[in-house]
């Protein structure tokens, strides 16, 4: 796939539908979140490394995750795993409301920065720090979302999400996880979604799998 309109026609076989996400990332210039040796690869439907050991997701399910969180314009996102920042791009795109970002690697969020800027993304909030348990300081958040492997949900994160608010994170293995969708009912998080198949690469920090090894 050379291009976004590619890209898209991709997703929606693949059966991305909801037209919020589709839109957004026709409008998200994805090589540009991409190294520069890269860039022939921006719209394929494949990880692509962005150094320190990460990746800018695959599209399909970069798509997937934003489905389940069934994001509208007004909410208010935070995102766990800036990386490059092309999914907070995405998210913004779809929100026009600030999101907050948080990632452990210091160059990557600095990079991420710079792109999101450059582009006008100036609504996106980055973080350098460790966000396995979330953000609370700017709780609570209509949306929440992992984009690195959990062995469990931390508990500190339920008090961060609004009533009725959904979270989408990778639960799992080191090696195998499920995109689970769980929405905050009272004091607790009530799984509404999962979609089973997918490696992230996993959270590094206070509740990821350095503590469960």
């Amino acid at each position: 796939m050379r291009n976004a309109e590619e890209l898209v026609r991709h997703l929606k076989r693949e059966g991305i539908r909801d037209p919020r996400v589709l839109e957004a990332f026709r409008r998200v210039p994805r090589e540009e979140f991409v190294p520069e040796e890269l860039r022939h690869l921006a719209y394929a439907d494949t990880a692509l490394p962005i150094g320190h050991g990460q990746t800018i997701s695959q599209p399909y399910t970069i798509a997937t995750m934003l489905e389940m969180l069934k994001l509208v314009p007004g909410m208010k996102v935070l995102e766990i795993g800036t990386g490059s920042g092309y999914t907070a791009a995405l998210i913004h795109e779809i929100t026009r409301s600030p999101v907050y970002s948080v990632e452990l690697i210091p160059h990557l969020a600095e990079k991420a920065r710079e792109t999101l800027e450059k582009l006008g993304y100036r609504n996106v909030k980055i973080f350098v720090g460790d966000g396995s348990g979330g953000l609370p300081a700017y709780a609570p958040y209509d949306r929440i979302v992992y984009h690195a492997a959990l062995p469990e949900i931390p508990s500190p994160i339920v008090g961060q999400l609004r009533e009725g608010g959904i979270l989408v994170a990778p639960v799992g293995s080191l090696h195998h996880q499920d995109l689970v969708a769980c929405q905050k009912r009272g004091d607790q998080l009530v799984e509404i979604e999962r979609r089973p198949g997918f490696v992230f690469v996993p959270v590094v920090g206070r509740y990821g799998f350095r503590l469960y090894r």
